[in-house]
């Protein structure tokens, strides 16, 4: 791109369908697959599109994760506290530290150990379903479902009292909410960070069954303990396992009940959810902007060259419509298995937490289509508000009958 053009300002507006990513990310792909932006502070970073060069600058071991480096194109702001090596959450880190931290939760979320968690998630989502319904409608889904099923699940798994979880849901929409200021983040984190030190310290005391509690005693068994550390990552994985999954049960309900053929097809052969989960993952791609990093050599992309020190952002959203990948990428097809996907990231940050948000994912529309054959939307789709001023898109209410 020449000096003398004038860049695109990022985050994008997205268009009239509200399922779908901003249009210029596909003139974007077809064109200049890696480009430049103008990010809301003035700084400029890169935007790689396409979907081999985001899964190739994902895996990319001269790109890095340190939200620290000056060239970091940092869409929320990170609070000075923030900046203490132990503070650092998984997702900020590199090798060898990553590989190291990431080790001692990694067992946590196998398959096999989160099959294991199906009969309590198909009671909690039984649960919250069957009093959404005992209710003479319409409801709010998203308060009625989306919201507590994920929480109750991640509290629940971590060992945090759930009556605490309006209290994680007020702070998470501070530090993902887009027009937070510098200030409101900081302080969300640090009262987020100042409860997770007080359950942490109660875990040292007297550990139970739960994550937190098995993850102390690892850490403690290294005898290099680190109380910072474990808040930390209790941190990540309490705010990305339930703001992510909420965002997805609500956004994912709504697209089907406005592609009621895909819908139908789920009705008539249940079988077809667990793959429908995946593209509904691709099709949505609701953690467009989370996979932000920093090259640390001068990297060549696609014929252009990222410089060492500049900051880039692999769009999952674009990458996930590369028809060149997905054939009619811009359809919902429910019959489509698109594991290939990147909706979880790639690379050696890949979500942790994929397998768990597959499996609630599955017992909610599962669960969802069966017991609410008639569901509908109770207010008409343009007026219905999407959060799209943050890192995580999504919807703010789901008003439906049945």
């Amino acid at each position: 791109m020449s000096e003398q053009t004038e860049l695109p300002t990022f985050p994008m507006e997205r268009g009239k369908c509200p399922f779908d990513p901003p249009p210029q990310y596909g003139e974007l792909r077809e064109k200049e697959p890696v480009s430049q932006a103008t990010l809301r502070n003035g700084s400029t970073a890169w935007l790689v599109t396409s979907h081999e060069h985001v899964r190739q600058i994902l895996a990319d071991p001269r790109v890095s994760s340190d939200r620290q480096l000056p060239g970091c194109p940092r869409l929320i702001p990170v609070p000075p506290a923030m900046m203490n090596p132990s503070s650092r959450p998984l997702v900020a880190m590199d090798p060898p530290e990553h590989t190291e931290h990431r080790r001692m939760v990694t067992a946590e979320f196998t398959v096999k150990r989160v099959q294991g968690m199906r009969p309590r998630i198909q009671e909690i989502v039984d649960e919250h379903i069957d009093k959404m319904l005992a209710g003479d409608g319409p409801a709010d889904l998203v308060d009625a479902l989306a919201r507590p099923v994920p929480s109750l699940v991640i509290c629940e798994l971590l060992g945090v009292p759930y009556e605490r979880h309006h209290d994680f849901h007020r702070i998470s929409e501070v530090i993902v909410h887009g027009d937070s200021t510098p200030p409101m983040v900081g302080a969300a984190i640090m009262e987020l960070r100042a409860f997770l030190g007080e359950l942490v310290a109660s875990k040292e005391e007297a550990p139970g069954e739960d994550l937190l509690s098995r993850l102390v005693v690892r850490y403690q068994e290294t005898g290099e303990y680190d109380r910072e550390r474990v808040i930390s990552t209790a941190q990540i994985l309490l705010n990305a396992g339930h703001e992510t999954t909420t965002s997805m049960i609500g956004l994912g309900t709504l697209a089907l009940l406005e592609h009621p053929e895909q819908l139908a097809l789920l009705q008539n052969d249940p079988s077809l959810i667990p793959g429908a989960v995946d593209e509904l993952l691709r099709y949505l791609s609701i953690a467009d902007m989370a996979t932000f990093r920093t090259a640390t050599e001068d990297i060549e992309i696609a014929g252009t060259v990222i410089p060492a020190g500049e900051g880039l952002i692999a769009l999952g959203a674009a990458a996930n419509r590369d028809s060149s990948v997905f054939p009619d990428a811009d359809t919902l097809d429910v019959r489509r298995h698109p594991r290939q996907h990147v909706a979880f990231g790639y690379g050696i940050h890949q979500c942790l937490g994929q397998n768990l948000a597959r499996l609630e994912l599955e017992i909610v529309f599962t669960t969802l289509l069966r017991k609410a054959p008639g569901l509908k939307l109770a207010a008409p789709l343009e007026s219905l508000r999407f959060r799209s001023d943050g890192l995580l898109y999504g919807i703010y209410s789901l008003p439906v009958t049945w």
